[in-house]
């Protein structure tokens, strides 16, 4: 199985949910430090030109490749990739999923408000506590969310 977690800027809730997926970021009673937060790799690093890109994370512990993807607002990208996956897979005889994960939902307000001067306006003294105070508020239900499948 291939995993992709997606959602407008691929680089806080789909780094945090790959990192959990990965079991480099675990859950405890206690939500994550921010130093553990800030260690989650791409967390917070992904540029413009890493929009569309599929962003290698590892492979799980059953031997699943696990991606990310900032898709921006591009509502068809998703879609285009299930197609091309189903395509590719008939065509080579590949029998795999690819499962999408939209982590949009999961996103709480100080991520967003976060990410827009961290990233957006290069504002990390303003941006980054912010996304972290964001990520410790969302990654109980980034984890119950990615578990789904």
């Amino acid at each position: 199985m291939i995993y992709i977690y997606n959602d407008y800027g691929g680089t806080h809730t789909t780094s945090l949910a790959a990192a959990l997926h990965l079991q480099i970021l675990k859950l405890s009673s206690t939500p994550p430090t921010k130093k553990e937060i800030l260690a989650v790799p791409f967390f917070n690093k992904m540029t413009k030109r890493d929009f569309g890109k599929l962003i290698f994370h590892g492979k799980d512990s059953e031997g699943h490749l696990v991606y990310s993807l900032g898709r921006k607002s591009q509502k068809l990208v998703v879609p285009s990739l299930k197609e091309f996956g189903l395509l590719f897979f008939e065509h080579f005889q590949i029998e795999d999923r690819i499962i999408f994960s939209n982590t949009s939902p999961t996103v709480p307000f100080p991520l967003s408000l976060g990410g827009f001067f961290s990233r957006g306006l290069k504002m990390d003294s303003i941006g980054v506590p912010l996304l972290v105070i964001g990520a410790k508020q969302c990654v109980n239900n980034i984890n119950k969310f990615s578990r789904k499948y």
